[in-house]
Formats: C-alpha cells, sequence, structure tokens
C-alpha cells in the first residue's frame, strides 16, 4: 500500500494522539502496529522517535484490548473535529 505525504501525516498525528489506538490507525490505513512503529523511525528525527516510542510503549490506551473502559469514547469539549476521517464518521 503507497501512502501519500498526506497519509503520512495523518498517521503520525494519529501515532502522538494519546487515545488512537494502533488498531484505529489499521483500521484507515491498513497498517499494523509495527508498521506504523518503522514510519515513525523513517520520517521523524532521531530524538523525535525516541521520545515517542518512551511515551507509547505500554501506554494501555494505544490498544483497544487494554483499555479500561467499555463504553463510549472520551471527547474534550476543546477537541476540535478531524475531518477526512473514516473513524469519526461510523
Amino acid at each position: 500500500m503507497t501512502l501519500t505525504d498526506g497519509d503520512i501525516d495523518r498517521v503520525i498525528e494519529m501515532a502522538w494522539e494519546d487515545r488512537t489506538t494502533f488498531e484505529a490507525i489499521a483500521f484507515q490505513f491498513g497498517l499494523k502496529e509495527q508498521e506504523v512503529i518503522e514510519l515513525m523511525r523513517r520520517e521523524m528525527k532521531p530524538s523525535s522517535f525516541k521520545m515517542w516510542r518512551a511515551r507509547v510503549q505500554g501506554r494501555k490506551t494505544k490498544h483497544e484490548k487494554l483499555r479500561t473502559f467499555d463504553e463510549g469514547r472520551f471527547k474534550c469539549s476543546r477537541q476540535k473535529q478531524i475531518t477526512h476521517n473514516k473513524i469519526s464518521k461510523r
């Protein structure tokens, strides 16, 4: 699968978001967790990649099965609506 520059930017943005799961990225872009990690390593500066890996490693919110809440989704009242996102339109 070939990703456009816009797709790559969106994957990076989603990967940085605490509550966006790797499963959501896989659903929208077809990338497995390891492929997201490889993309982040390739597209980011080494220091930024290390900071991101330290953030997401072991984070329960990045995996649907590890989340503690079952119903609904948390959305901050100040969070902007994301356009062109298949997930938000479900």
